[in-house]
Formats: structure tokens, C-alpha cells, sequence
């Protein structure tokens, strides 16, 4: 390809990130600071960061809350102890996980009532992963984190009959796909979602990145380290042969990467990424490379997530 930055779509922003912004604004503008949320809201370290300077405090432990104050569940959910707690605390609570992870909650609560065993694939200590496995609680079954083979090897299930499988939302499709097929060789009879776990935010920029990757000779992914999906998107170009980078923002942008030419570059960035900080890389590497930035096309995305009812009448 031509001396250029390509830009891919989709990037930035998905529907359940703007919503979980949505509500902490929203919910500074009515109530004013502090308003606590527990987790980082998106794991984005400027929006974070933005967040704070208006008034959002950032808490794990639900000790950190005063009685009376106002509490935001991330984006990413919570385990239902968590939720329990709050009401038995009487906190006014938002919650802001996007609906999508809901959906797998939603799946989790329903097998525990039937004391169905339950894979969870995903990363460990990741909050969303956390938060799914925290909707579990029958003694009767059992819920299991896998991150890889080996995990699902070591596995000890009791009723290979009555066994599902659920998946974090932002893993990489391949990563899944290859993982659920190893479970499949294990245990036949596993059973999995009607509808993959992974949000439609997460594959269409994979898919997009994975269209371009063979065609560039440099990625840059904006994104924080933190966030699932924008390793997920570094990791998948690397995997096409494409070098790639994973930066927050322009400051990270080393020159050397550039050195000796280089044909051309795709630009993308996670879910959880602002635009301004993708304008921002795309200025910098604009002045260090001297190439024009490119548009590409790709799939629009045209849903929303409104933020709570009980939310929107407090306004």
C-alpha cells in the first residue's frame, strides 16, 4: 500500500462505553461531587483521569463509600455480593455495566438456579471476569475460570451432561473460537450461549484490523495497557505479521518505530478510547512520518444504550 495512515473502522468508542461516561457525568451533573464509582468506569487512563477532575471517585472496596453517597457500578459489573452490599447499605446506586456483559450475567444466574457446572473463558483478575463469576452461587454445580488448555485439562467436572460454557465479551474471537472447540474435544456434550458472548463492538475492530494487517507494515493501537480489548487488537495484528504498538496517547509514540521508512501504517484504537487521543496520535505521526491519514471504510455502527430510567428522571 501506498505511503499513508490508515485509519480503520470502526474505532474508539462502543455504545456501552459512552453509556457508562454517560452516567457518571450525568450523575455529577445532578448530584454533584463526590460521586463514587467502584472500578475505573472504562479502562481508559484519560477518561479516568477526566473523570476524577470533576468530582468521580475511584474506589475497589465499598468501605471507601460514606452512607448516603452516590455509587456507580463500572462498565464492567459487579459480583452480586457486591450488589448486595450496597443495597444493605442503602446507597443510591447507578449501574453502569453495559448491557452486553449483562447478557452473560443474565446467562450465569439462570444456570446456577439449575445447578448447571459452568467454563467462564476469560483472563484472571480481569473485573468483567470477576464480576461473571460472582453471579454464581449454587453448591450444588460449580463455576470454573479457564484461561487457556492446560486450564481446561486440569479440569475435574462432575456431570459432563449438565456443562456451559460463557466467555468474557472482549476476548479475541480466534482465541475463543479455538478454546471452546478444545473444550468441545474434552467434553462433547458441553453447551454454550444461542448468541456468541463476544460483543459485536469487539469483533467488528478485530475484523477490521484483521483486513488491513497484511497490508501495512506498522499498527498503532490507542489504548490503555488495562484494557482487555485493546491488547486483544495489538495482539491480533501482531498474529497477521504486522508489527504493533499499543499507546495511550501521542506522548508514546517512539520515533524509532518509523526508522528507515516505512510504507504505510494502520491506526485503530480499543473500545474504551476517546477520539481526541486518536486525533492526537494521528497528528503526531502525520508530522514525524510526513504521510496523509486515509479513512477505510467499515461498518457502521448505529447502536445505542440509554442510561438508567431512574437516572433519566432525576435529571
Amino acid at each position: 500500500m501506498d505511503n499513508k495512515i490508515y485509519l480503520v473502522n470502526p474505532r474508539g468508542f462502543c455504545a456501552g462505553v459512552s453509556r457508562a461516561i454517560s452516567i457518571v457525568d450525568t450523575a455529577l451533573e445532578r448530584f454533584g461531587a463526590p460521586v463514587y464509582v467502584r472500578h475505573e468506569v472504562v479502562h481508559n487512563r484519560y477518561v479516568v483521569d477526566s473523570l476524577r477532575r470533576k468530582g468521580a471517585v475511584f474506589i475497589e472496596d465499598l468501605a471507601e463509600v460514606p452512607d448516603g453517597a452516590i455509587l456507580i457500578f463500572s462498565a464492567h459489573g459487579v459480583p452480586m455480593s457486591v450488589e448486595a452490599e450496597a443495597k444493605n447499605r442503602n446507597l443510591t446506586v447507578f449501574d453502569a455495566t453495559c448491557p452486553l456483559v449483562s447478557k452473560v450475567h443474565v446467562e450465569v444466574r439462570a444456570l446456577s438456579k439449575r445447578g448447571a457446572e459452568v467454563i467462564m473463558i476469560g483472563h484472571r483478575f480481569h473485573p468483567e471476569v470477576e464480576a461473571t463469576l460472582g453471579q454464581y452461587d449454587n453448591p450444588d454445580g460449580g463455576i470454573y475460570l479457564v484461561e487457556n488448555a492446560q486450564d481446561a485439562d486440569r479440569l475435574q467436572i462432575r456431570d459432563p451432561n449438565n456443562l456451559y460454557y460463557v466467555t468474557q465479551t472482549t476476548l479475541s474471537i480466534t482465541e475463543s473460537k479455538t478454546l471452546v472447540e478444545h473444550l468441545r474435544s474434552l467434553y462433547p456434550q458441553i453447551r454454550g450461549p444461542r448468541k456468541n458472548d463476544i460483543c459485536y463492538a469487539t469483533q467488528n475492530r478485530q475484523d477490521a484490523v484483521r483486513s488491513l494487517a497484511h497490508k501495512v507494515d506498522l499498527f498503532i493501537v490507542v489504548g490503555s495497557t488495562s484494557s482487555s480489548n485493546s491488547n486483544r487488537l495489538r495482539e491480533l495484528a501482531e498474529s497477521c505479521g504486522c508489527r504493533a504498538y499499543l499507546v495511550d496517547d501521542e506522548s508514546q509514540l517512539d520515533e524509532a518505530w518509523f526508522a528507515g521508512g516505512i510504507g504505510s501504517i494502520g491506526v485503530t484504537a480499543g473500545a474504551s478510547a476517546p477520539d481526541i487521543l486518536i486525533e492526537r496520535v494521528v497528528e503526531r505521526l502525520k508530522a514525524v512520518t510526513g504521510y496523509r491519514p486515509e479513512e477505510m471504510p467499515g461498518i457502521e455502527e448505529k447502536r445505542n444504550f440509554e442510561i438508567p430510567k431512574d437516572l433519566q428522571r432525576s435529571l
